[in-house]
């Protein structure tokens, strides 16, 4: 069902790193991926499955993580994610890529990866802070794709849960307790759902 794999969709970053993910699954995600709408049906994102060792240990130093938790530097050795997928627009197709509508098209991809993992056990962390210099260097990857995200994706190795924010509580950054498990803040469905406001009152009309 859709509401166990939004459940188990979390966002992890340690992993266990000798759990690798076959290339031809990742291939299976990308081909669902292929079917999903895009703007314009444009189909401007272009995908690069890595799960080669090698070339994970030296994008790795590249990517950014976990920007409130101050005294972490990312995950450390036999933690790392086994496999990545490089997300970029194909300038060549999309004659506007910067627009506004290209961030929904990634949205929409991302979480069609996210959740095909989730059904395979698996997790992911979605990395927009990166080296770019590095990624294309040591990717090859041609200048008219402009790379938007690096997914980090493995079989989670840590406990990731959610917890409500409290009414006029206004922090929402994640943080991790002494035993290390993962929390991440989440704002109640009376603050997000505008039916649930009282100047919204005249439309209530639950039937």
């Amino acid at each position: 069902m859709l509401k166990q794999l939004v459940y188990k969709n979390k966002t992890y970053r340690r992993f266990y790193e000798d759990h690798n993910i076959h290339y031809q699954l990742m291939e299976e995600w990308i081909s669902l991926v292929r079917l999903v709408p895009t703007a314009r049906n444009q189909q401007a994102l272009k995908y690069l499955i890595i799960n080669d060792p090698q070339i994970r240990e030296q994008i790795f130093p590249a990517l950014k993580w976990a920007g409130y938790l101050k005294n972490w530097d990312g995950p450390t050795q036999g933690e790392r994610p086994p496999a990545y997928i490089v997300i970029g627009i194909d300038k060549n197709i999309s004659d506007n890529y910067v627009a506004h509508w290209t961030y929904v098209d990634l949205g929409i991809a991302i979480q069609t990866i996210l959740l095909a993992a989730a059904e395979n056990g698996l997790g992911g962390c979605v990395i927009v802070a990166f080296n770019r210099q590095t990624i294309y260097n040591v990717l090859k990857i041609p200048e008219h794709i402009d790379v938007k995200a690096v997914l980090a994706l493995g079989k989670p190795k840590e406990n990731v849960t959610w917890v409500n924010m409290k009414p006029g509580d206004k922090d929402i950054r994640y943080y991790r307790d002494e035993q290390g498990n993962h929390y991440v803040p989440k704002r109640p469905l009376n603050e997000i759902l505008m039916n649930k406001w009282p100047e919204f009152k005249f439309i209530n009309n639950i039937i």
